[in-house]
């Protein structure tokens, strides 16, 4: 018996076919661009009526039930998504379980095909009235989209009979896109769920850190703070050396007391030396002591900082400022944990753990042959980028009132901000991070005339335009967001009379000329401390000027 031969497709049916792809391809294209249903099954809803002419097309979803609700809405579903009705129609077409077409679905998870509504005693025109629907058979296609074996929702169209087009065809593709909606919703569910789980657990480590971060006398919870904190708590337990970097005014010795208090040494003593207000002269037996008669007035024997710190922890802050020729002995105590009193010749053993500090950027000081190259690679052990007050202004209003309420108690006064000067101080840049910032406050607190103080009150006390970063500019472009002066200029003295306005950026060793250095001493009367102030150095680095410059 002879075969017959397959018929070769029509024309129409390929070009439905090709509709049908190109509708698949482009839902997917939203599948793989969004992570909202609601883009994706909007978007699936227009090409439904645009290339395959299923009209009206909605999503009916169950509803979530309030909390509370005498009447709870578990068992309603209502249309969340549609193409082709108005606002006020997708209000409208609300159904209980079990009511009307949609609602039979919605119960028993099996689809539905309407041939013609408008015979049909199930069908509501819920949404769209009777006259609004043209003079032809309109068909009504609903499909289940099920969440694993439960059934969620319901996709519908309307469907002009009257087409050259398989019904079975558009029944089809429409159980495609019913399980493709159900798998968009399912993913969508299970994005919320984990990006749920993962705020809860970061709101519980931010709490956590929060705590930990007041525990160590640290004011605030912006994410910059709160990781560097966490990578002080990680490395609090051993005993390397830990080298904080940032610009001044940061709070590395509040950072490094609070590596102190998370180790086992928090018992043990807790010594801090500032390297850059110790005399050239004194550096040693401060650090290391010295036995009497060492040098002239060494009238009896002293311990240096190291000893004093045995068990403990010593923070040497500026490290940056340790002369050349005493960073070999610094490095060699920390090698062999070992000290050498000054006028002795036996080595005392010394068990303590290093914290430096520094606003400079060592790497290049290495480089300029300031500082060596052992006893940097020795330090920088666990360096910990403390963020500048730019990084985290979520913060400033915490460390405003917590300033205020400081200088209040100090000082016997009662002001408080208002919050738009609250919000001033916040949208204020403070380049001397939170030094500056806790100092103008003072300064505030101190000369307020009234209680309340408003953004107006504010400005005179806020530091000047011409405040630059306080910071060194010897650190490298990624340590430095402010850009240097040229070269060969310098910037002036501060006027008379706005001592009071501004923290003092630190400065280079070549950025005052010997006129600057004068003028400096003229304005205050010979005074180094108060001439050193107002160019933004230390004692000591301004005597150093001094002596460079001939001027001693």
């Amino acid at each position: 018996m002879p075969t017959a031969p397959i018929s070769a497709p029509s024309p129409t049916d390929a070009h439905w076919r090709e509709q049908e792809l190109l509708l698949m391809r482009e839902v997917m294209k939203w599948v793989g661009r969004s992570l909202s249903s609601g883009e994706v099954l909007r978007e699936m809803l227009h090409l439904m009526s645009e290339l395959l002419g299923l009209n009206r097309g909605r999503v009916v979803l169950r509803d979530t039930p309030v909390p509370g609700d005498p009447h709870p809405s578990s068992h309603t579903a209502s249309i969340r998504l549609a193409y082709g009705l108005t606002a006020m129609e997708m209000r409208r077409g609300v159904y209980a379980e079990g009511e009307g077409i949609t609602g039979r679905v919605l119960q028993s998870g099996l689809p539905s095909i309407v041939q013609d509504i408008a015979h049909e005693p199930l069908f509501l025109f819920r949404s769209v009235s009777p006259v609004q629907f043209p003079n032809e058979t309109v068909a009504y296609l609903a499909l289940p989209i099920t969440l694993g074996t439960s059934t969620v929702g319901v996709l519908g169209c309307h469907r002009i009979r009257s087409r050259q087009r398989h019904l079975n065809d558009d029944l089809a593709v429409l159980k495609v896109l019913a399980t493709l909606a159900g798998q968009v919703l399912h993913m969508e569910q299970l994005v919320n769920e984990q990006t749920r789980h993962l705020r809860a657990r970061n709101a519980a480590l931010s709490q956590a850190l929060s705590t930990h971060a007041a525990r160590y006398g640290l004011i605030g919870s912006s994410p910059p703070l709160l990781q560097a904190l966490s990578e002080l708590e990680r490395v609090s337990q051993s005993q390397a050396t830990v080298l904080l970097l940032g610009q001044s005014g940061t709070g590395k010795e509040l950072f490094a007391r609070a590596v102190h208090l998370a180790s086992p040494r928090s018992t043990q003593p807790f010594i801090k030396v500032n390297c850059s207000a110790i005399p050239d002269t004194l550096f040693e037996s401060e650090l290391f002591g010295h036995e009497r008669g060492a040098f002239t007035g060494a009238n009896q024997a002293r311990p240096g900082w190291f000893e004093q710190a045995h068990g403990g922890t010593i923070f040497l802050d500026e490290i940056g400022e340790l002369p050349l020729t005493l960073q070999s002995k610094l490095l060699r105590t920390l090698q062999e944990g070992t000290v050498v009193r000054l006028g002795s010749q036996r080595e005392v053993q010394v068990n303590v753990r290093l914290v430096a500090a520094t606003n400079r950027d060592l790497a290049a000081e290495v480089q300029a042959g300031r500082f060596r190259q052992d006893l940097y690679y020795r330090l920088n052990v666990i360096p910990i980028r403390l963020p500048s007050l730019a990084e985290r202004p979520g913060d400033i209003r915490e460390l405003a009132l917590h300033f205020v309420n400081r200088a209040n108690q100090a000082h016997q006064k009662n002001v408080y901000l208002s919050p738009e000067a609250l919000d001033t101080l916040t949208q204020h840049p403070w380049p001397g991070n939170i030094r500056e910032l806790g100092n103008c406050i003072e300064r505030m607190v101190l000369l307020a005339d009234q209680t309340l103080l408003t953004p107006e009150q504010l400005q005179p006390y806020l530091p000047q335009a011409w405040a630059t970063p306080a910071m060194a500019p010897t650190m490298s472009p990624a340590m430095m967001p402010s850009t240097p002066l040229p070269a060969g200029q310098h910037r002036a003295p501060e006027p008379a009379g706005t001592a009071s306005l501004g923290v003092r950026a630190y400065e280079n060793a070549h950025s005052h000329t010997v006129q600057v250095l004068q003028q400096a001493l003229a304005q205050h009367q010979g005074n180094q401390s108060r001439a050193a102030q107002s160019l933004g150095l230390t004692l000591r680095q301004f005597a150093y000027r001094l002596r460079k410059a001939g001027l001693r």
